[in-house]
């Protein structure tokens, strides 16, 4: 990977800031947004190291939706021209080599850095988003006339206010945080984003003492949103992002919590923890210049998360 590409997300006080999404249309079950939810139509480019991706990986598999929208993983290594298409995945649509040429496809102009998820319209051979908070709420509601399992709703409108706000500090000082923490390049900075993250990851563990889920007894868009940090930050972040104050295994309410979101039926199969972490340890050579990928840590995700309780 171009380390350039992150130049351009770094302030004059060595903060990572992250650039905004390139694509932000809606498929809508009506069609009034101009992309009509239809099956066959839709198209995911996915990478499983990427949590944001790994967001719409999940929906896509609880709400019963692989035989409505079909799915493309990416390699797990970036390299100078960004996300590559495996051999033994290849794209379906365009036969492109490398997601930015779907990218250029749809935007002959951009030139940011690519990113994944990516919401593929067949018919009009165009991204229609690439912002996952945006396409998991696409997924949850605008295919219940096909998916297997539409009564699942992961953003109640009783509980929107909630979820939202729970949201704005999770991704701020949590999902963000992680990477605010990597790729800061100065003390500051990088001090600034470890302090918030584990202030955060704080309050959310005392949370959990009383709540079996974010919002009460019941999983929600929010801890869908906090799983895929939490699940990708002891084997990852702690030590290629140096945030390195506690593991989530150390916390008495956040590891029981994990063990019992990735116990859930369909989840697992969503977490390639070789994709994960052969995608951080080589990708970003200016944080792990010798590219080495560690062979720990023993991760015990499958052990009775004890929180039947509450």
């Amino acid at each position: 990977m171009s380390t350039a590409q992150f130049e351009k997300e770094t302030d004059k006080k060595g903060a990572f800031v992250r650039q905004a999404s390139a694509f932000r249309e809606s498929v809508t079950a009506d069609g009034s947004s101009g992309f009509k939810a239809e099956p066959g139509r839709y198209h995911l480019y996915v990478s499983y190291a990427c949590p944001w991706a790994s967001r719409a990986i999940i929906y896509r598999k609880l709400k019963g939706l692989e035989d409505v929208i079909s799915m493309t993983v990416v390699d797990p290594v970036r390299d100078d021209q960004g996300w590559r298409f495996l051999d033994d995945d290849p794209d379906p649509i365009n036969g492109y080599e490398y997601l930015l040429d779907a990218y250029l496809k749809t935007d002959p102009d951009f030139s940011d850095r690519v990113t994944v998820p990516v919401l593929w319209d067949k018919d009009s051979n165009r991204a229609v988003n690439n912002e996952s908070s945006e396409i998991i709420r696409m997924l949850n509601t605008e295919f219940n006339e096909w998916a297997k399992n539409p009564e699942l709703d992961f953003y109640p409108e009783a509980l929107r206010e909630e979820i939202d706000e729970i949201n704005d500090r999770v991704y701020n000082s949590i999902n963000n945080g992680v990477y605010r923490a990597g790729f800061a390049t100065t003390q500051e900075a990088y001090e600034e984003a470890f302090i918030d993250l584990f202030q955060a990851l704080d309050e959310i563990d005392d949370r959990l003492a009383a709540k079996r889920y974010l919002t009460g007894d019941s999983i929600t868009e929010a801890d869908w949103r906090l799983f895929v940090t939490l699940v990708r930050f002891d084997a990852v972040y702690v030590g290629h992002f140096k945030c390195n104050q506690r593991r989530i295994a150390d916390y008495d309410n956040l590891s029981g919590y994990l063990r019992e979101l990735y116990q859930h039926p369909g989840v697992r199969e969503t977490v390639e923890m070789d994709h994960i972490k052969r995608h951080y340890y080589v990708t970003h050579p200016k944080i792990n210049p010798t590219q080495i990928v560690p062979m720990g840590p023993e991760l015990d995700l499958d052990s009775d998360p004890g929180r039947g309780h509450l």
